[in-house]
């Protein structure tokens, strides 16, 4: 037999922590230093994921993968030997105060000094991609502790004073800041450089601890549960055993839109689906009417549009919903506990001298015709297959027991994807969806072509993009083969397969809705997982995703305002 290639080890490596991680979900508990935690370790350090740096490297701490992964993380998580994931159990009316991520839509709460309870309530993909960082940050957890002892297994001087600069810190305590980065470097393998930067990356961000709170208490843990056996345990609560897969809080999203669209007498009318984040397509629409007078030097949506990302002018965003509620505009809050926030837009309410004219919008001549869009915020990997399914299905009023079909025109799924030939703030268009790690796939008739973003300076790509189990688990062999190969992929993201299930079934299969509906896929390229510093651990696009953002939301909105 020939030897596998590195690829091909990488895509099996992938589909066992895939099977190990939903076998722990079902098992119902782990512990990170056992059997089941070294299966996740030997698989993670095999694949050896881009976005986790160094990870296979004995001494050096990954310094930009744990500046990531703890932007994902509830704060203080560094802390606690014991985690257990839950679903929604009423933490939420308790005295607990819910800690959120940055960068993660999930409400976790600190029982204890020792324990954490983190909600999950976005499905199997949310899970494993927890369990993932988790998995690299004991990895990196026991680097620090090997990095503290001496060649005796005796704590070295540097980690025992920055136990004392971290607890005394704690207390208010001074310490010199550069004595600090130096004990630091020595237990992270790091160079001083590398360390200060590090440091003032981790200060910089909000709801984070500092790089030498993290260091000492993720040593800390490792170190008792090597020398102490107090061993560090993951649990899943039963509830969210029981819950996951069933659509159990898609449902109740799903139904709360359709009662609020019955209820405004909007649910008969031509509905377009658009899933992108919450602010782009108010402010397509309304921004550069609402802050004409206050912003006079700004011309045209994409000036505004970039004024409105930038922090000096975060005091002007209300200002855009202010004006777009007196245009029709309807936000619903979400009470479900998936974290998908939606918009509704009565079009028969818009004025069109308010409206950007590079929309095209176009009134119905019959209002009870006018469109309705439907905006959704970004749903993370199966939660858009569950969300969408249960978005397309007819809803029964449960007071009348009248059925209605949801009169669905169009879909429009904006997302953030990693680019395999280009750069960052560069355009996919696809053609297909194929999951990794299986032959499945879905081609589709995408109503966006690549010439719809040609001419206004962005990178424009065309073909499959591949729908991954997860952003943290790519490598370079894995995304090379989808680019070289015959696949010929032009990005990668986790939830366009996903949406397309849910909607070939609600038009194929089910016919629920419209089997001639307009889809339209476009993605803009948040990083290049193929180039060293473009990955998503080297951070965020910023203002170069103000252009692509915008593009594609303001090419959605033509193709719904002026057909």
């Amino acid at each position: 037999m020939p030897p596998r290639s590195r690829a091909q080890e990488s895509r099996t490596a992938v589909q066992r922590l895939y099977i190990a991680m939903r076998h722990l979900l079902i098992r119902g508990s782990y512990k990170p230093g056992g059997m089941s935690g070294k299966t996740l370790m030997d698989n993670l350090m095999l694949l050896r994921p881009e976005i986790y740096g160094s990870i296979a490297d004995d001494e050096r701490v990954e310094l930009n993968g744990l500046h990531y992964v703890f932007n994902r993380l509830p704060q203080g998580i560094e802390e606690c030997r014991f985690l257990k994931l839950i679903t929604r159990e009423g933490y939420e009316n308790s005295s607990f105060e819910p800690i959120i991520a940055p960068a993660r839509r999930r409400s976790a709460y600190r029982i204890d000094e020792n324990e954490m309870y983190i909600e999950m309530t976005r499905g199997r993909s949310d899970i494993y991609d927890i369990l993932t960082h988790l998995t690299f940050l004991y990895s990196e957890a026991n680097k620090i502790y090997r990095n503290s002892l001496d060649s005796k297994e005796r704590p070295i001087r540097e980690w025992e004073l920055l136990e004392g600069i971290v607890l005394g810190d704690d207390l208010g305590a001074d310490f010199k800041l550069e004595t600090a980065y130096t004990y630091l470097s020595t237990l992270l393998g790091r160079t001083y450089d590398e360390v200060v930067h590090a440091c003032k990356r981790f200060a910089n961000a909000e709801d984070i601890n500092s790089l030498f709170h993290v260091t000492y208490w993720l040593g800390r843990l490792a170190k008792l549960e090597a020398e102490a056996d107090e061993d560090r345990e993951i649990t899943f609560s039963s509830s969210l055993r029981e819950s996951t897969g069933h659509h159990y809080y898609g449902e109740m999203w799903a139904l709360n839109i359709k009662a609020v669209l019955l209820e405004r007498k909007l649910i008969e009318r031509p509905l377009h689906i658009i899933s992108a984040n919450l602010h782009s397509v108010a402010n397509s629409l309304f921004g550069a009417s609402s802050l004409s007078v206050k912003l006079k030097k700004h011309k045209g949506l994409f000036e505004f549009a970039r004024a409105l990302s930038q922090a000096e002018y975060k005091h002007l965003r209300p200002e855009v919903f202010k004006l777009a509620r007196k245009n029709g505009l309807i936000e619903i809050a979400d009470t479900s506990g998936t974290n998908l926030g939606v918009q509704l837009f009565d079009t028969a309410k818009f004025d069109p001298k308010l409206v950007a004219p590079e929309v095209n919008f176009q009134p119905a001549k019959n209002p009870d015709q006018a469109p309705v869009i439907l905006v959704m915020d970004y749903a993370f990997g199966e939660q858009a297959y569950e969300s969408m399914d249960e978005l397309l299905r007819p809803y029964h009023d449960p007071e009348t027991g009248t059925v209605y079909d949801m009169a669905v025109e169009s879909i429009n799924i904006m997302g953030k994807a990693g680019i395999l030939e280009g750069q960052k703030g560069d355009i996919m268009v696809p053609n297909a969806h194929v999951f990794e790690g299986t032959a499945d796939n879905y081609p589709f008739d995408n109503h966006f072509t690549a010439d719809q973003f040609a001419g206004e300076g962005l990178g424009v790509y065309e073909g499959p993009m591949v729908t991954v189990l997860g952003t943290s688990l790519q490598n370079i062999p894995i995304l090379d083969y989808f680019l070289t190969s015959s696949w010929a992929a032009a990005g990668l993201e986790m939830e366009g397969a996903h949406y397309q299930k849910a909607i070939q079934a609600a038009t194929h299969i089910r016919k629920s809705v419209n089997p001639d509906l307009k889809v339209r896929y476009a993605y803009y390229a948040s990083d290049n997982p193929l180039l060293t510093g473009h990955t998503l651990a080297s951070g965020s696009l910023g203002a170069d995703g103000v252009k692509p953002t915008y593009l594609i939301t303001v090419r959605m909105l033509e193709g719904v305002l002026g057909s």
